[in-house]
């Protein structure tokens, strides 16, 4: 009967009401305010599954967005036909292509390298069409925090992050992080009080306290590498960490913070996409140790097994190649990464590893598929929960 009332009370004030099997589920993790509940603690994935879009994607035309770092435009492609079907200018040095957190934007970083005129291009997912750019502060990446209050917009070169509003971008706060070099990609807690960032020129990781909004520590990996792309494990205890020069993935216990393990993958260990079943981590391995590499690298996809942590398959790319950033299509069936230094998109097959390509712009990066299944989005390329 109290139940019954308190959801009463929730939908007339309207306020989001989850499912009651969630919030049961949810009870065994204790999430920050605001933030949605984790429906199930085994897997945080649960909720990216291929059945679980929401209607916030329903207009949304499902597109390939690529951003080309070099020539300063985004390519459009259709999943269906493999096909560029538009494309159009953006900001200087477009890097990552993020959802936002309501899933009604599409925001391409514009970080403008070395540079004082960094912005944020808006893409409307129903249409496509980006809208005016937004001015930002070296935006190389951005993530949003897990109750939705803040974007977190990765300004690299200036080792800050900063707090902005989800839907102006208007700043509400910055927080040095001086001792993260290359602060770039991050993954957060499952219960979204902390979040770990990669500092790829420091060979090391930080570790942040949001709702404090604090340095919490720094951690050295014992490779010395350059750390790139990191994901969370289903169960939300281990930190992944794909490695650059070490060739592999550095696991991380989330809560004591240290390094427990590591995974030799490939060369040049770059991206990191779970599978839509939450089970396996496909590791895309540029091809090169290199931050400017030549094309027809010795790159590869490697499977690794989240239960195990080891290798279950390794899909080379025919003729060499340079897979970087991207993610998995709605049905989990196609990985989709970008050629870096091959000016081009891959389309690889997750049950045979078999890959298509489709030219696009000058050096693509961080493309995203969409729509993707999800309540929301944390930002990068896709991290959905």
């Amino acid at each position: 009967m109290r139940a019954g009332l308190m959801l009463g009370l929730a939908v007339a004030a309207g306020l989001p009401v989850w499912p009651v099997a969630a919030q049961q589920a949810a009870r065994a993790v204790e999430t920050i305010p605001g933030m949605p509940p984790v429906a199930d603690p085994a897997n945080l994935y649960s909720e990216t599954r291929p059945d679980k879009l929401s209607s916030a994607v329903a207009q949304a035309l499902p597109r390939i967005y690529v951003p080309n770092l070099k020539s300063n435009d985004v390519y459009v492609i259709d999943p269906a036909t493999l096909k560029v079907v538009d494309r159009f200018r953006v900001g200087i040095n477009p890097q990552h292509i993020v959802p936002s957190y309501d899933l009604k934007t599409l925001w391409v970083t514009n970080n403008a390298e070395g540079r004082t005129d960094g912005s944020l291009t808006p893409i409307d997912p129903a249409t496509g069409k980006p809208g005016k750019s937004i001015a930002v502060d070296d935006p190389y990446n951005m993530y949003f925090t897990p109750d939705g209050r803040s974007a977190i917009v990765v300004a690299e070169a200036l080792k800050r992050l900063d707090f902005r509003d989800p839907q102006t971008m208007a700043l509400q706060s910055s927080l040095p992080v001086p001792q993260c070099a290359g602060i770039n990609h991050a993954d957060f807690s499952i219960d979204g009080r902390f979040v770990i960032f990669t500092c790829e020129f420091e060979g090391s990781l930080t570790k942040i306290d949001l709702v404090g909004r604090k340095v919490l520590g720094y951690l050295k990996l014992s490779r010395g590498g350059m750390p790139q792309d990191i994901r969370v494990s289903p169960d939300g205890k281990i930190f992944f960490v794909a490695d650059m020069k070490a060739n592999g993935v550095f696991v991380i216990d989330g809560d004591s913070f240290k390094e427990i393990g590591f995974i030799k993958t490939g060369v040049g260990t770059h991206g990191l996409y779970p599978s839509r079943d939450g089970t396996k981590l496909y590791v895309a391995n540029r091809g090169s140790n290199h931050i400017r590499g030549k094309p027809h690298g010795k790159g590869s996809v490697s499977v690794v097994d989240f239960a195990t942590r080891r290798i279950v398959a390794t899909w080379p790319i025919p003729g060499g190649g340079s897979p970087d950033m991207g993610n998995v299509s709605v049905d989990g069936k196609v990985l989709w990464l970008s050629g870096r230094y091959d000016n081009v998109v891959y389309a690889i097959d997750t049950t045979s590893g078999e890959v298509r390509t489709i030219p696009v712009g000058k050096e693509p990066h961080g493309l995203t598929v969409w729509p993707q299944p999800g309540r929301y989005s944390l930002g990068h390329t896709g991290n959905m929960r």
